[in-house]
C-alpha cells in the first residue's frame, strides 16, 4: 500500500512539474538580450566619454595660466609629431630658444 502512495504522489508531482518546465522558455530572445545590452555598452561609453571629457576640462581650470599654456604648447607639439619619441628643433638644440 505504501509503494502505490508513494507512486501515485511521484506521478502527480511529475505532472504538475512538466507544464512549468514549458513556461521557462518565455523569456526574452536572445536577439532581444544582444540588442538590450549593445545599446547598455553604447551608453556606458557616452559616459565614460562625457565623464573623461568634464575631468580634463576640471584639470585644466584647476591649473594656473602660464601651466594651461604650457599644457597647450605640450599638447599642439605632441599632435604634429605623434606619441613617439619626441626630439626638439635644430635651432631649439643648437642655441636653447
Amino acid at each position: 500500500m505504501r509503494n502505490w502512495w508513494a507512486l501515485i504522489v511521484l506521478v502527480l508531482f511529475g505532472a504538475i512539474a512538466v507544464p512549468q518546465a514549458g513556461f521557462a522558455q518565455d523569456g526574452i530572445s536572445k536577439k532581444q538580450q544582444e540588442k538590450i545590452q549593445a545599446k547598455k555598452a553604447k551608453q556606458e561609453k557616452k559616459e565614460k566619454a562625457k565623464q573623461e571629457r568634464y575631468d580634463r576640462k576640471r584639470h585644466l581650470s584647476v591649473q594656473d595660466k602660464a601651466t594651461r599654456k604650457r599644457m597647450r604648447r605640450h599638447t599642439k607639439r605632441a599632435d604634429r609629431r605623434g606619441s613617439g619619441i619626441h626630439r626638439d628643433g635644430f635651432f631649439r638644440r643648437t642655441f636653447g630658444w
